[in-house]
């Protein structure tokens, strides 16, 4: 059975076109017109896990491919604006500097009087966060602490309305940092407490596996696109009819799924000794994963991911199977890319470099980042034979083979009988692939923001230093 892709362009094509013609029997354009005529549909966003940031393989996030996915739709090309605070995009907003906003904004009473919000895509809940170690508040009138929250926010809302119930509550807006900044500091402990939107909560507990959830405020909030109160309603009325198309086929589901699914098996115990072996394992090798990961075109990072989930950089580990070294190499393998001694951690490394590499390259050219990189990763467990046989298993159940998202569903069938008897290479512990990748996902996500968060710290660093005088000893 051949293996074709399933992606399937903006449905409708005929849209742009149609809207045009109809505005040439009217006079003024309208603001979809606008759009359609100019080309670029201008949103502003915040940069941020939730929303939009720059990943391994570009711009991601999932309000990246949610406008992505609007604008396809229309036939123009998205231009991100990213406000440096949530204050800065509301009046950015407000001016009418873009369409519309798309940054996990929240649906309040307040923003309702000068906004218009499309159909709610996501659900959250306001969280209260401390770090464990202190004593767990069970009401916001126990606070025995500070508590800080993101300025003009909807916690900010939220905490206003409930003073009249806790006379005591105070706290404090901050207008320079966001969320996670926030929740960092609570982790440093460096703050009592904060209030962040669960989802925010869910994508920083890997990082911060200290951090706690005290109790829920109040009801969950909507999350959704936010336009100004233009007297024209065209382009908002196209968003919201495309919001409403995504959830009723599925595909805001998906989305979910790609951006949080692999952040749900959360391990306390696992986090807290990955981010150990961070401290104490990882220097001992960090150059040889830089080197190995430039020298075939990888992030270095996402290669020390690999080998945390193969040994936990243990170069002399063995397992049960025979499999040797850092990189978890088989004699085979070993042979066929040129490492002799799968113990020596400079082989290891750059054979399990190059190995990756090559499964990369192998797959087909079709399937886009990043399902083609957790594919490769299924492949560096299993075999790239056994993949592929999933893939057919995928598209056979009306899923698509090019999605990691699709794809891992159906690896656990290796296992059974019924299906593997019918595929080409047979049985495989595909169940065993699924968490192999997922668990590559984690770890590289933590070693990332770890990395960023150093490099944060040393340009502080830099700049904080005192410029050097330039005081030139005489001549005698």
């Amino acid at each position: 059975m051949s293996l074709t892709s399933q992606y399937n362009p903006g449905r409708i094509l005929l849209l742009p076109l149609l809207v045009l013609l109809l505005s040439a029997c009217t006079g003024e354009l309208t603001e979809l017109e606008k759009v359609l005529k100019s080309g670029e549909l201008v949103v502003l966003t915040r940069n941020s896990g939730t929303t939009y940031y720059e990943g391994p393989f570009g711009p991601t996030g999932l309000e990246y491919d949610l406008v992505n996915g609007f604008a396809k739709h229309l036939g123009v090309k998205p231009r991100f604006i990213v406000a440096d605070t949530l204050a800065d995009l509301l009046g950015q907003l407000a001016e009418k500097k873009a369409h519309f906003a798309a940054a996990g904004l929240t649906i309040t009473d307040p923003r309702k009087t000068w906004l218009n919000f499309t159909p709610s895509y996501q659900e959250v809940s306001q969280q209260l966060v401390y770090r464990a170690g202190r004593k767990k508040p069970k009401s916001l009138g126990q606070l025995e602490g500070h508590i800080e929250v993101v300025a003009d926010s909807s916690h900010t809302e939220r905490l206003r309305r409930l003073h009249h119930k806790f006379k005591k509550l105070s706290w404090s807006e901050n207008h320079k940092q966001d969320s996670s900044e926030l929740l960092t500091r609570v982790w440093e402990k460096k703050l009592d407490y904060t209030i962040v939107d669960s989802n925010v909560f869910m994508l920083n507990r890997h990082f911060m596996p200290e951090l706690r959830v005290a109790f829920n405020i109040g009801k969950p909030q909507e999350l959704a696109w936010a336009f100004p109160k233009y007297q024209d309603m065209t382009l908002y009325q196209a968003a919201e009819s495309y919001i409403n198309s995504i959830k009723k086929d599925g595909h805001i589901n998906k989305l979910f799924e790609r951006y949080y699914e692999h952040l749900e098996q959360f391990n306390y115990v696992g986090t807290v000794l990955y981010q150990r072996h961070i401290n104490e394992r990882l220097p001992e090798y960090r150059k040889l994963f830089e080197y190995a990961a430039n020298e075939v075109g990888l992030d270095w990072r996402l290669l020390a991911a690999v080998s945390y989930q193969e040994s936990h950089w243990d170069s002399k580990a063995v397992s049960p199977t025979g499999v040797r070294g850092i990189m978890m190499l088989t004699r085979k393998t070993a042979g066929d890319i040129g490492v002799e001694k799968r113990t020596d951690p400079v082989q290891s490394i750059r054979g399990g470099a190059i190995y990756l590499k090559n499964l990369l390259q192998r797959v087909p050219e079709r399937i886009k980042e990043p399902d083609r990189t957790w594919l490769a990763l299924a492949a560096y467990n299993i075999g790239l034979g056994h993949v592929e046989d999933a893939r057919i298993i995928t598209q056979k159940l009306g899923g698509n083979p090019d999605s990691w998202k699709d794809v891992k569903k159906h690896l656990p069938k290796l296992r059974q009988k019924k299906w593997y008897k019918n595929t080409k290479r047979g049985y495989a512990r595909g169940n065993e692939a699924l968490i192999y990748v997922e668990n590559i996902r984690s770890y590289y996500d933590i070693l990332v923001w770890i990395i960023d968060r150093e490099s944060k710290r040393l340009n502080r660093q830099k700049k904080e230093q005192p410029p050097a005088l330039g005081i030139k000893t005489p001549t005698l």
